[in-house]
């Protein structure tokens, strides 16, 4: 932006808005991180709200180990934040990442590079070790986020599938992964939670009957957005 640009400010409100008031489409989902980033909110901090107060619902939970699964963009960025803040309360943790080391940019590199510089047990993969996914109370999956559209490509069906098949319990970073923000329907496949972390608001598919059988127990976190950011996508 340039140093003659006018940036408009949010509207003052007094009230407290409540986030589980807001029901949040794909494009909202984003114009919320992007304008919040806009306001001098850096992205990486988003991140890092976003992994603690997932962290916070999952060591509720009393976990003893944990199997955290990444992808490639911001969701698997928020299990990174998630990997190091639940070695720090004492769980063991395992990170697998299900994309390319190139592929990995931006604001979830800066928090994989920290995993890696204090040697955190990480392994790209392309398939789950079923002993791992056994041997885990807990599978975190930050696979695909809200942004994924057309249907679940290799080698995420076959990795849904182990995750679903496992006997651990899975908790679901913002949206189960493979599950369409808008509509609730699965594309093509999806994870089946126990328990979902929805950042900001509750996503507009999760209103879909057919979402519920994906969702488990939805709870929803905030990121540190300002409340007079927030009041703007109130229905």
């Amino acid at each position: 932006m340039g140093g003659g640009a006018h940036r408009r400010k949010p509207p003052k409100t007094n009230s407290i808005l409540n986030m589980s008031e807001l029901i949040l489409n794909r494009e909202q989902v984003r114009s919320v991180d992007q304008m919040a980033i806009e306001h001098g909110l850096p992205g990486v901090v988003l991140m890092e709200n976003a992994g603690i107060g997932a962290t916070n619902l999952l060591v509720a939970q009393k976990p003893n180990s944990v199997l955290v699964l990444c992808g490639k963009g911001n969701n698997g960025g928020d299990g990174y934040v998630m990997a190091r803040h639940l070695t720090n309360q004492g769980v063991s943790v395992q990170i697998r990442i299900v994309a390319e080391p190139d592929d990995i940019q931006g604001d979830a590199a800066i928090n994989l590079k920290v995993l890696q510089n204090f040697d955190f047990d990480i392994k790209f993969v392309t398939e789950l070790d079923a002993a791992e996914c056994a041997s885990a109370d807990w599978i975190v999956d930050a696979l695909l986020g809200t942004g994924i559209q057309g249907q679940v490509r290799e080698p995420f069906p076959a990795v849904i599938g182990q995750i679903n098949a496992s006997p651990a319990r899975v908790f679901s970073v913002d949206i189960p992964s493979g599950l369409d923000c808008d509509l609730g329907t699965p594309l093509g496949c999806a994870v089946r939670a126990d328990i979902t972390v929805s950042f900001v608001g509750l996503k507009k598919g999760f209103q879909e009957p057919q979402a519920r059988e994906f969702l488990g127990e939805v709870h929803v976190a905030g990121i540190g957005v300002p409340q007079q950011l927030l009041t703007r996508f109130r229905a």
